[in-house]
């Protein structure tokens, strides 16, 4: 077991990583200061919709490729092989769907938002079409980081060729998995079939997502702007088993992990990058400013979006009326109250080892059941408040106890081999156990191992 590695930027990515990130802002600052300083609710929170099909497009791609998807799935795919590439099997329904049943609703009753709460804020600075315009160049920016990984690694791995040849000897390919045993880590089931409602959650009912759609200049575009995705969103997932086989390529069964050089798997990548990348200047930079667009597109709306959603539905019906500076700035302090609990929270995460799955696996324990609750108030008329609460609360409380025990289950059993891997106990829940699987540190199971 070796020492854990330190590598360092140079000068030269501490510049490029500072403009890319400059960049982002002055985007921002840009539309703050031009076309009417966004003074409307139309304009802060659609855009005034006016927004065209691409950029609409890239930035639903952008709100979910995140910082977790870009070191989670290759960290995958180096350690338990390309089944996670069929996940990509879900993305057409998962997008179909949204594109001709949800967006008709949403565009058609001019809602603002899933929740139809009337937002009076998007962004301090902007607006929507800030947000959205940053995430088109947070998405070039990931792209372009990736890629420049991948063709490094491939190069210096020897080619194309061999990469595929190293990955089928260590069994990293793998084929179409249609066994219906759900213990096991992924199969069609899982992510074909699971994952369509994980995408339906995404791209059907988040209110980040609702919001461009809504922003877009007509109906049609809204729709094309699904369909643009779906061929983004494969390219992003194709990209991420690349470089998943890529490194496999370059460590083999020694990863860096057991190797003692990182000590998560969260780290690999990056350890992966600088190793791969240390001899060009700048690239390294190139990368971490591509997480950072990574996680930047993914909460640019999340503070102020919490921020006014606990302004209009928890305070204001319980205060008396306030006036617009007043609730302006209380918007503002409990956006930077949130920032500040999202700080906290990932110093805390910092010191629990690999949290990848636990953050996704708390996202598909809830967006099942809210799926489900969007459901039931668009398709079936008769449904009353009542029975929306209680199914509501109670696919939370069977999500939960799916994922928590699951959690639970593995720190208390051994470990199996992990190729094949088994990692989820008798799941009930599709979209959870999409999610569950997407990253896992040292998989336990206390039920079988294969």
């Amino acid at each position: 077991m070796g020492d854990v590695v330190q590598m360092h930027f140079s000068t030269v990515d501490y510049v490029i990583f500072v403009l890319l990130l400059v960049a982002s802002a002055g985007i921002g600052l840009y539309y703050a200061f031009s076309g009417g300083c966004q003074r409307t609710t139309q304009e802060f929170l659609l855009a005034d919709r006016s927004m065209r099909c691409l950029p609409v497009s890239l930035s639903l791609l952008a709100t979910f490729q995140s910082a977790v998807a870009i070191l989670g799935a290759p960290a995958e795919i180096y350690t338990h092989g390309t089944q996670y590439w069929f996940l990509g099997c879900s993305y057409f329904l998962g997008l179909l769907i949204p594109a001709h049943i949800f967006i008709p609703v949403f565009y058609r009753l001019h809602l603002s938002s899933t929740y139809q709460v009337s937002l009076q804020k998007f962004t301090i600075f902007g607006g929507l079409k800030a947000v959205i315009w940053t995430d088109v160049f947070q998405t070039i920016v990931m792209f372009a980081g990736q890629l420049a990984v991948i063709i490094v690694g491939t190069h210096q791995a020897g080619g194309i060729a061999e990469v595929w040849k190293k990955a089928q000897n260590g069994s990293r390919i793998s084929g179409l998995d249609l066994n219906p045993d759900p213990l096991e880590r992924h199969t069609f089931w899982t992510l074909g079939v699971g994952g369509v409602f994980l995408m339906l959650a995404l791209y059907g009912v988040n209110q980040a997502q609702v919001q461009r759609y809504l922003s877009s200049r007509t109906e049609k575009e809204a729709i094309m702007s699904c369909y643009v995705v779906f061929p983004c969103q494969q390219i992003v997932l194709t990209m991420g088993c690349l470089m998943g086989l890529v490194m496999y390529a370059r460590y083999g069964e020694e990863s860096p992990l057991d190797q003692g050089y990182v000590k998560s798997n969260d780290q690999m990548v990056l350890y992966f990058v600088m190793d791969v990348l240390q001899d060009l200047p700048g690239l390294p930079g190139l990368f971490v400013a591509c997480l950072f667009s990574g996680a930047l597109s993914t909460i640019s709306s999340a503070f102020n979006s919490l921020a006014t959603v606990t302004m209009e539905d928890l305070i204001k019906p319980h205060v008396s009326p306030m006036t617009e500076a007043r609730a302006t700035l209380l918007s503002k302090m409990l956006a930077l109250g949130y920032g500040l609990v999202c700080l906290a929270m990932a110093y805390i995460a910092s010191l629990m080892g690999s949290v990848l799955q636990a953050a996704l696996s708390i996202f598909g324990m809830v967006g099942g059941p809210l799926l489900g609750l969007f459901c039931l108030g668009m398709f079936f008329p008769w449904a009353n408040s009542t029975g929306a609460l209680v199914g509501l609360l109670s696919g939370l409380v069977m999500a939960f106890w799916i994922g928590i025990g699951s959690f639970l289950s593995r720190m208390s059993a051994s470990a199996p081999p992990v190729i094949n891997a088994t990692v989820i106990p008798d799941v009930g829940n599709m979209t959870t156990a999409v999610m569950t699987t997407l990253i896992t540190s040292k998989p336990r199971c206390i039920f079988l191992r294969k």
